[in-house]
């Protein structure tokens, strides 16, 4: 199990609507995975299954989406994971050890549009 190295993605507008369904569609047509995931998939992804990284169901946490023929991390997908995280949509089932890493990573995006990730803030 594994968390995926920051990728330092640029970022889509912070307006543009989220539909993971839709981006997950683009993202394997235009990392050429359509029968199989891959590298260039993995990278859209916060957390995959290294034990089982054939699988499309090993990934998790869909960040980015194809804009203008290049993967961007698309704020409103990084919210989304967020949520997730913090239990919402009920959640994501991850290893304990692996939490702390996939929230630095979702809150290095946090910090290239200037806020703070929902557990960082007061309240």
């Amino acid at each position: 199990m594994s968390v995926t190295s920051f990728q330092d993605l640029p970022l889509a507008d912070r307006d543009r609507e989220w539909d993971g369904d839709a981006a997950e569609r683009r993202v394997r047509e235009w990392a050429g995975a359509e029968d199989g995931p891959n590298e260039k998939y993995r990278d859209a992804h916060v957390w995959y299954d290294a034990e089982n990284k054939n699988n499309f169901t090993a990934y998790k946490l869909l960040i980015a989406d194809v804009v203008d023929g290049r993967l961007k991390a698309v704020p409103r997908g990084v919210m989304a994971a967020a949520a997730v995280m913090q239990g919402s949509r009920g959640g994501v089932d991850l290893p304990d050890k692996d939490r702390d890493r996939v929230r630095s990573h979702l809150a290095k995006y946090y910090a290239k549009w200037d806020d703070e990730p929902p557990w960082e803030r007061d309240g």
